[in-house]
């Protein structure tokens, strides 16, 4: 036999051996270790995005969406995937207590140190919730995660091929050097439609909070600082004073923000504020218009409100009595046409009188022929 056959057999089993270790190796325990899909690495590719680059994560509620921002080569983060969220719990609105089964909304950082490959739910991280603004408004809780499983107690929960996924980019992010992520969870995307949908709600000024952060991300592309004072979030804020600090159960101190990212937030606040008061506007008019329209109903309805008397006493109308008494009771007054008038004429009145006038008195263009004028 010859030698070059036998050595191509023995490769083909060594690589079968190989590729045998290789899917076996992140089984079990070692899930969290299973490197980057083909797909998400080509994704990164398209992108001009590194494996290893910066990452931040977007959190919408209402529209049930998680979204991955990575570093592009540029320096600014840029939307590498959006993912459905399988479930979370609880209803609009920030967390407020343990065991209440709601879902935090606020700016959360994560740390290496909270991923969590032994999870219960297939893999998760731990969302930092109570973080110090939670705090300063004394809202308690723990164990608020991203995690698969789809299956959700006050967390929001992925699909396991989501969460593997999502865990991986995470894993790299701090491979390549990133001390944190931070997770900004709203509890919708921050359009005016949605503004003015929930304008009613309770919690409209923590979430006209969320937005200004929301807008600081989105003046430079760039994660926001997070601080907290005064119970309230401070957004890429540096004191005045060196040796001040932001404590966030005391006043604030004196700060400021780089002027372009103060001027740029400034001027997204102003063009929300005013397609806001746009949309109201409307809606105003909108109910307006529709009161306007119940009122001219209701006197048409008057005006077609005609007792059996009304009827009997119009001119030119006899009362018979028992002339369909099959079907009416004997002695019930019928309205019967006089000679040289129809039926449907007196239904309806002549144009000298009766309903018809008093519609075109009360409804525009009502009996007015196509084409016709009115002087």
């Amino acid at each position: 036999m010859s030698k070059k056959p036998l050595r191509a057999a023995l490769l083909a089993a060594t690589a079968l051996v190989l590729v045998a270790c290789q899917a076996d190796e992140f089984v079990g325990d070692r899930k969290h270790l299973r490197p980057l899909s083909y797909a998400a690495q080509s994704r990164l590719s398209d992108l001009g995005m590194e494996k290893n680059a910066p990452i931040m994560m977007r959190i919408y509620k209402q529209e049930g969406q998680l979204e991955i921002w990575k570093q592009a080569r540029s320096g600014s983060y840029e939307l590498f995937k959006t993912y459905e969220i399988c479930r979370w719990s609880g209803k609009l609105g920030p967390k407020f207590a343990e065991g209440d089964r709601q879902a935090p909304e606020g700016f959360y950082e994560v740390t290496p140190a909270q991923m969590n490959p032994n999870s219960k739910y297939y893999l998760s991280f731990n969302l930092g919730f109570p973080n110090a603004f939670d705090r300063s408004h004394d809202r308690t809780g723990s164990h608020l995660m991203v995690h698969g499983a789809c299956s959700s107690a006050g967390c929001y929960a992925m699909t396991d091929e989501q969460m593997q996924e999502i865990y991986s980019m995470a894993r790299e992010a701090f491979s390549g050097g990133q001390k944190s992520f931070q997770v900004q969870a709203f509890p919708f995307r921050m359009t005016a439609e949605n503004f003015v949908k929930h304008r009613d709600n309770e919690h409209m000024p923590f979430w006209t909070m969320l937005k200004e952060g929301h807008d600081h991300f989105e003046a430079v592309k760039q994660p926001p600082s997070l601080d907290v004072c005064d119970r309230r979030y401070v957004f890429n804020g540096k004191p005045d004073n060196d040796r001040d600090r932001f404590r966030a159960r005391e006043d604030c101190p004196a700060y400021s923000v780089p002027e372009f990212v103060a001027k740029d937030v400034a001027e997204r606040r102003a063009a929300h504020e005013t397609e806001v008061a746009a949309l109201l506007q409307k809606i105003k008019d909108r109910q307006a218009r529709a009161e306007k329209w119940e009122e001219r109903g209701k006197k048409v309805a008057d005006l077609l409100d005609f007792s059996d008397e009304d009827q009997a006493s119009e001119p030119g109308v006899e009362a018979v009595g028992d002339a369909t008494a099959d079907t009416v009771a004997a002695g019930t007054p019928i309205p019967v046409p006089a000679p040289g008038r129809t039926a449907t004429a007196d239904a309806t009145g002549s144009q000298s009188g009766g309903v018809f006038n008093r519609l075109t008195r009360f409804v525009p263009g009502f009996g007015v022929e196509q084409g016709s004028r009115e002087d």
